[in-house]
């Protein structure tokens, strides 16, 4: 009986050390593709407010694309670069403490619209339009009133901006486990890559904000789109500056003079978004002048179902 226990005890190691090993060889063969992938496709700027890293494909009118939390100019690619086969030319940004771009004294939004115009002055572009999504929209409307003159127009997608609420908590809300998420998983590389293994749907719901249900239920393409912005947070470690400083933002957010936007305005959310977006959408969007509003009742923060189509939205606006 003890031998038989002494060689299940082996056997059960044995399993455990060779599933270690195989996670161990994947995760490495997978991290360096992603420091490969970070590496390379983009260039800095040395500018007044300091390095900025960016990328640049297309031709045509510019777009500035402001990615969102967990972002970089590779996630600002990834929601902007569709359209460059619409005619435009997408200039994509790493934000402060986003990959290359380091985090300054002042990190406000202000201060990040700032830079934005000095990364296209460093570009010798004089006027763009200028696309924010999520967290990326506090420094874009910062932008649009700071800027007015350099703003062709301006496009909010799910934005992470303010809107009043009784109960005086941020108008957007993170979806429950971000937390526990941001003080174990995201702290670590390897901890990260080990929870989209493991658990793609939660993941998908909670830094994500959108129910995986939906995604599920998506064709091919989409739930390819959908694994790729998950899989591209990749290297977290060198975003988690970045996120800290978009928490700070986030949570302090006060009220923007919109009314004072003059640029043409499009607002996109969906009414499922984990993130409470949808009430902020509308807010910004009635109180800017003439701006419109494009809703959706299902999609979640990654408009699952509707990306397509939001693409064709913003590049028939912006032209």
């Amino acid at each position: 009986m003890a031998r038989a226990l002494r060689n299940s005890a082996l056997i059960a190691l044995s399993a455990v050390v060779a599933g270690l090993g195989m996670s161990t060889y994947f995760y490495q063969r997978d991290i360096q593709s992603t420091r490969n992938r970070v590496a390379s496709g983009s260039q800095i700027a040395q500018t007044p407010c300091g390095p900025i890293e960016y990328a640049v494909a297309g031709d045509g009118p510019p777009v500035l694309v402001i990615h969102g939390a967990g972002g970089g100019f590779d996630q600002g690619m990834d929601i902007g670069g569709d359209l460059v086969g619409r005619g435009f030319r997408v200039v994509a940004i790493s934000r402060f403490g986003y990959l290359r771009t380091p985090l300054p004294a002042d990190a406000s939004a202000a201060a990040q619209a700032d830079a934005h115009a000095c990364l296209l002055d460093a570009l010798h572009i004089r006027r763009a339009a200028i696309f924010g999504a999520s967290a990326g929209a506090p420094s874009t409307l910062q932008f649009a009133l700071r800027h007015p003159q350099r703003t062709a127009a301006m496009v909010l997608l799910v934005p992470g901006a303010y809107a009043p609420r009784a109960d005086g908590r941020p108008a957007v809300t993170p979806p429950a486990g971000i937390e526990f998420l941001f003080n174990t998983a995201m702290r670590s590389d390897f901890l990260f890559w080990s929870v989209i293994r493991l658990a793609p749907g939660s993941m998908t719901r909670t830094i994500l904000g959108t129910n995986p249900e939906l995604v599920a239920n998506a064709d091919h393409n989409e739930q390819a789109r959908v694994q790729m912005l998950l899989e591209h947070i990749l290297p977290v470690s060198a975003r988690r500056i970045g996120l800290l400083n978009d928490s700070r933002v986030m949570t302090s957010l006060q009220r923007y003079p919109l009314e004072r936007i003059t640029a043409p305005t499009l607002v996109i959310s969906a009414q499922d978004d984990f993130y409470g977006t949808w009430e902020v959408a509308r807010y910004t969007a009635a109180q800017i002048p003439r701006a419109r509003f494009l809703g959706y009742p299902t999609g979640g923060h990654m408009l699952v179902g509707h990306d397509q189509e939001v693409t064709d939205e913003i590049a028939r606006f912006l032209r």
